[in-house]
């Protein structure tokens, strides 16, 4: 199952008050503001999205008491915009996230049950790109129900992650809170980002997200290799695109200097890539800087990125970013 996970999340590979006093003098009467909270309430609805992240025509409903979330990365951006104890369902994955409530149902996120997920009348769900992999839309009998579903699929950019949490706070009438989760993510970022573009002697790093037999890694257009680009290092597959799958000889020919894993179907994922035969003359086996980075944070793109980024910058340049 934590394998099926893994690979999931690769391809999926991938967050802001009169007074009066009265003196002897009859002072003019003050003129009456509105109600702040209606008013933000009224902003905020007039702001709703019009269109989801995959560019679908939607409407949101004005209130939403019910949310569905079919995708783990979004389900933590709901939690963590305060929305957790609106969650009525989420997918298997989200399972053993904090913040949702217990004994709530889990669904398929390539086969969801619709029945189900009608007789629990959802406001709104969020579901992810991946449900739409093989050319079928699982939610068309719900949306046809007149039940607004919104596709989310995994951002490959940092930027994408941005939008990703504005478009989720925005709809949820919370773009305040949402806009305050992207401006902590780009503050820190932006730390990593300056220390990083002064690191002249780059390492070169292979990040692993599927272990032995079928290696699995990524190329550009993947937030992770932005990431090790912005902390100074260089990504031995940059050349190539995407979420791709390597062979042993093209990982020793490449010799890293650091070596990364986010696999956790393995029990020591770190010990296994050191006694890889054939590796052991490799920059980073010799070295023993082979490390392991948190899976979700890691895999799941939204505001959560910035622990493994954390984890990703201790372990390259551990003599440069310090906590």
């Amino acid at each position: 199952m934590r394998r099926k996970f893994t690979l999931i999340t690769i391809m999926l590979i991938i967050m802001t008050v009169l007074a009066a006093c009265a003196g002897e003098q009859k002072q003019p009467q003050p003129i009456e503001q509105p109600n702040q909270e209606v008013e933000q309430n009224q902003q905020d609805t007039a702001q709703l999205p019009a269109e989801d992240r995959a560019g679908n025509k939607i409407t949101i409903p004005s209130e939403i008491n019910k949310i569905i979330s079919i995708s783990p990365s979004n389900t933590e951006m709901i939690v963590d915009l305060g929305f957790g104890d609106k969650l009525v369902a989420v997918d298997k994955y989200s399972g053993g996230i904090e913040g949702i409530p217990e004994n709530i149902p889990y669904f398929d996120i390539m086969n969801p049950d619709v029945e189900q997920l009608v007789a629990l009348e959802p406001d709104i769900i969020y579901a992810t790109g991946m449900s739409l992999s093989d050319g079928n839309d699982p939610f068309k009998p719900i949306k046809d129900l007149g039940i607004t579903v919104a596709y989310i699929p995994a951002s490959d950019s940092i930027e994408g992650i941005y939008k990703d949490i504005v478009f989720i706070a925005d709809s949820l009438q919370v773009s305040g809170k949402g806009h305050e989760l992207v401006d902590t993510m780009k503050t820190k970022i932006d730390e990593f980002k300056e220390i990083g573009s002064t690191i002249e002697d780059k390492k070169t790093v292979y990040f692993e997200i599927a272990g032995a037999p079928n290696l699995y890694s990524f190329g550009s257009g993947v937030f992770l290799n932005e990431m090790i680009e912005l902390l100074g290092a260089e990504n031995i597959l940059a050349e190539q695109e995407k979420w791709i799958s390597v062979s042993d000889e093209v990982i020793v020919a490449a010799n890293p200097d650091i070596i990364l894993t986010n696999v956790n179907y393995i029990e020591n994922a770190v010990d296994e890539i050191k006694n890889r035969t054939g590796w052991e003359n490799v920059t980073a086996i010799k070295n023993n800087d082979v490390y392991y980075i948190d899976n979700n944070a890691s895999s799941l793109s939204n505001h959560h990125i910035v622990k493994a980024l954390d984890q990703m910058a201790e372990a390259i340049y551990p003599d440069v970013y310090t906590k």
